[in-house]
Formats: C-alpha cells, structure tokens, sequence
C-alpha cells in the first residue's frame, strides 16, 4: 500500500535555473465508463499519480526528448515532424508538437524530460497526463496564453488522429480541469462540467491488478464501431439520434428489433450507464455513499456482461473489495480486459482495506497489486 504524492523533486533541478516544471494528474473514474464516446456524461476525479515536464529552451528549432520512464533519446526538428507515428513512446510529445504547430503555434526549441508516476496500461490515464503536460509545458514556455478547454480538445486529437485511439474527450478534459476534493461531471457533448466534493469521510482506493490483456486496443476501438453501428441502426426509425447519448431506455426497448444481440448489449450499456452517472451526481450531494457504492456495483456488473471489457483479474479484485470491511462500492475503471479497479472506502478503513485487498488478491493470484490510496488532485499547471 503506498500514500501518493507528486515532488517531482528531480525535475526541479534537471536544467537548473532556466528549467521550468510543470505537471498533470492521473485520474480514476468513479463512473460513467464508455459514455465519453458516446456524447454521454462521465464522473471522473484527477488523483495525485502525475506526469511531470520539465522544459529549457534551445537556440534551435530543435526537440530533444527525454524520459525517465522509457529508453531512448529523441532529437526531432520543429519544421519537419514526422506525419505519422513510428509506434514510439515519444509519437505522444511529437504528436502534440505537431497539433500546436498546425493550430498556429510557432513553437521554439526547447529540452524535454518526462517523468510520469502514472503506471502504464493501468487504466489511470497516463497517455493524457503526458499530453496534457506537454502541451501545457511548450505553449507557457513559449509564452502562449492557454485556454484549457481547446487544450483538452487539441490532446484527444492527437490521440484520435496521430496516435490511433479512437478515445473520448474525458481523459485530457479532467487533466485539465481537475480540482483538489471534488470530482468532475462532464456532459461529453456540450463540454459544461460541474464540481462535486467528495465528502470527506470517503477515500479512494486504486487497485491495479497488475495485468493487461493484449486484445485491450483492438477492443476498444471496436466498441466504439460497435456503438457508431447501433446509433446508425437506430437512427433509421429515430431521425433525431445522433449518438446513444439521444437513447432513453425506452426508446432502446422500442427499437430492439433493429439490432443484433450484441449491439444491443452495447447500447443497454451507454444508455443506463449515463442514468446512472446522473443518480450517482444525486447521491453524492445528498451524502448518500452507500447509494453511490450500489451504482458502482451496478456499472462494474453492466460492463461484465453488456460491455463485456472486464476480465477475470478485475472480476476478482471487484469481488474481494466488496467482501472487505470499509468498502461503500467497488468497480473497474477505465477501458478495461485488467488495468485497475476503483474503490470508495471510509477513510478510516482505508488503510486497513487496502492491505486486506492486496493480501487477499496475491493469494488467489500470485501477483502482488499496486494499491493506492489516493487524494484528488488539482489539474495541469506548473509545479511551484
């Protein structure tokens, strides 16, 4: 079990005084999974697991990058980017330089070096805290105002468009705007958002499994096809449907003959997972945690068996936890097939929670979990 936190103690002194250091969190979603995509809403939270830049500047045109984290220094030159990714870790920065360029941002040279304590292919976003940092990082080094929204939009295309996720907005949007205590509601279409505070006698509690499957991509990118199909069908008797965001239950029941039996599983999913991101707001500010947990439990159970992107690793870290002492509700979070499960918890079990759920999985497992437990985190900006 480890208490989180984020010095970046090292980036302060890389390149001395001319370096700056700037940071965006990880995030955990509370619920609302696979509904970004899909116009819907989502409840995210940022958490204190970063990504911190630290940036100098060049008399060239010049980026080098650097990574603590990966191997392999990369020297790229501003005015010839490459136009398609080569499958390195650094296609995520050339990415962004790339977008800034091409939105009218002259960019100068400048040193790179990442150090990112989001763990990979956990489900916590690490893609978006490197992008979200980066970005950040060249556009104030250059002396660019930053407007955030068009930042958040600027990261999911790069990952749309030149990494080849077909991800939604929700990643760099809580990046972005995260705030310290309350977790985030975001309609995924309009782009509004409000603020919810976590009371204070909950926690979280991130359980990373220590696993993921390889068909995790390819199948994330085919849901997406899968709900882009169902909305199609659907659209055929219900003219005003633009995505299932445009779906009530009703409706879905209606038009049930339209789709095969697994688009319809998909859809059931979208649909009643953003029902339940609007009662989860509910319960939250009516105090109503134990309300709360139900609906995580409902969602994790949806995306087992509609969704179908749990696995038998999440199945069983979601299992132990709801047998755990302290525990309000547990579910996967993220795309999903391993990665991590998000737990509410009272705080004063915390501790105790966390360490009864990393026994109880290396038990059944043989794999030791990374449990965290978390605070939430403020956005990106630059580390003081």
């Amino acid at each position: 079990m480890e208490l989180v936190s984020t010095p970046f103690a090292g980036l302060q002194t890389r390149f001395g005084a001319s370096g700056r250091v700037y940071r965006a969190p990880g995030r955990v979603n509370l619920i609302g999974e696979h509904t970004d995509y899909n116009d819907g809403y989502v409840l995210p939270a940022a958490i204190n697991l970063a990504c911190g830049v630290a940036i100098a500047a060049r008399n060239d045109r010049i980026l080098h990058i650097q990574s603590a984290n990966m191997p392999g220094d990369v020297h790229v030159h501003l005015d010839r980017l490459p136009a398609v990714r080569t499958g390195h870790w650094s296609d995520y920065v050339i990415g962004i330089a790339s977008a800034l360029e091409q939105a009218g941002f002259k960019l100068p040279g400048a040193s790179l070096y990442i150090q990112s304590e989001v763990p990979l292919g956990s489900g916590l976003s690490s893609s978006a805290a490197l992008e979200t940092s980066v970005a950040y990082a060249l556009l104030d080094a250059a002396g660019y105002p930053i407007d955030l929204r068009k930042l958040a939009l600027l990261c999911q295309r790069v990952e749309n468009e030149y990494v080849g996720a077909r991800c939604g907005i929700m990643d760099p949007f809580i990046a972005c705007h995260g705030k310290g205590g309350h977790a985030l509601l975001l309609d995924c279409r309009s782009l509004d958002f409000r603020l919810l505070r976590v009371p204070p006698q909950a926690r979280l509690v991130i359980c990373n499994t220590m696993v993921k499957h390889e068909l995790a991509s390819s199948q994330y990118n085919l849901r997406r096809a899968e709900c882009e199909e169902a909305v199609r069908l659907l659209a055929t008797k219900l003219p005003c449907v633009r995505s299932l965001r445009d779906v009530s239950k009703r409706d879905l029941e209606d038009q049930r003959s339209l789709l095969t039996a697994t688009l319809y599983k998909r859809a059931c999913h979208v649909v009643e997972e953003n029902d339940r991101v609007l009662g989860a707001e509910s319960a939250l500010k009516a105090g109503n945690l134990t309300g709360f947990g139900e609906l995580m439990a409902q969602s994790h159970l949806s995306l087992k068996d509609n969704y179908e992107v749990s696995c038998r690793e999440l199945d069983l870290m979601v299992e132990i936890a709801n047998r755990t002492r302290g525990v309000y509700g547990a579910r996967m979070t993220g795309g999903g097939f391993g990665g991590c499960t998000v737990n509410l918890v009272r705080a004063e079990t915390a501790a105790d929670f966390a360490h009864q759920v990393g026994e109880a999985y290396y038990g059944a497992t043989g794999r030791h979990p990374d449990v965290y437990i978390c605070e939430i985190a403020e956005g990106v900006g630059p580390v003081s």
